[in-house]
């Protein structure tokens, strides 16, 4: 998949319409590591209304849902590798991509785009998220991707 800087703090995004990806740099020390999201992944959310942290077992999925209005901004944590999968829209072919699990990526998801995060390794994954909605289960729409 190509990357372009796109201004998002100088970040590389991958762009699509309604999936941004970007590694995340670390900016940690000896203690451990430290990761920022950028200003412009906020902007996206605009209002934060709701924070979600989660585990994922090995060979485990989390996601395969749309929301109809939520912007989430999703910060999977280095550890071990895993996979993102998603699709721009009812109808539209299902897409994805592997990472190592060796740095911080930060994956924005419009309203819309299906998306599901796949834990491919050993260990438990780590993700926190931030949403433009509280949640409401309603509002999560199944459609799977993985």
């Amino acid at each position: 998949m190509p990357f372009v800087v796109d201004g998002f703090g100088g970040h590389e995004f991958a762009m699509k319409s309604k999936i941004q990806i970007a590694e995340l740099s670390n900016s940690g020390d000896a203690r451990g590591f430290s990761f920022t999201a950028p200003a412009e992944a906020l902007a996206f959310i605009g209002r934060m209304s709701d924070v979600h942290l989660a585990s994922t077992k090995p060979q485990s999925v989390r996601g395969n849902h749309y929301h109809l209005r939520r912007r989430e901004a999703i910060v999977i944590l280095p550890g071990t590798k895993w996979s993102l999968h998603w699709d721009e829209g009812e109808g539209q072919p299902a897409q994805h991509r592997e990472f190592d699990g060796s740095l911080a990526v930060l994956v924005l998801v419009s309203p819309g785009a299906s998306h599901a995060v796949r834990n491919d390794g050993d260990r438990d994954l780590w993700l926190a998220a931030i949403s433009s909605e509280t949640y409401d289960p309603a509002e999560s729409v199944t459609r799977k991707v993985t």
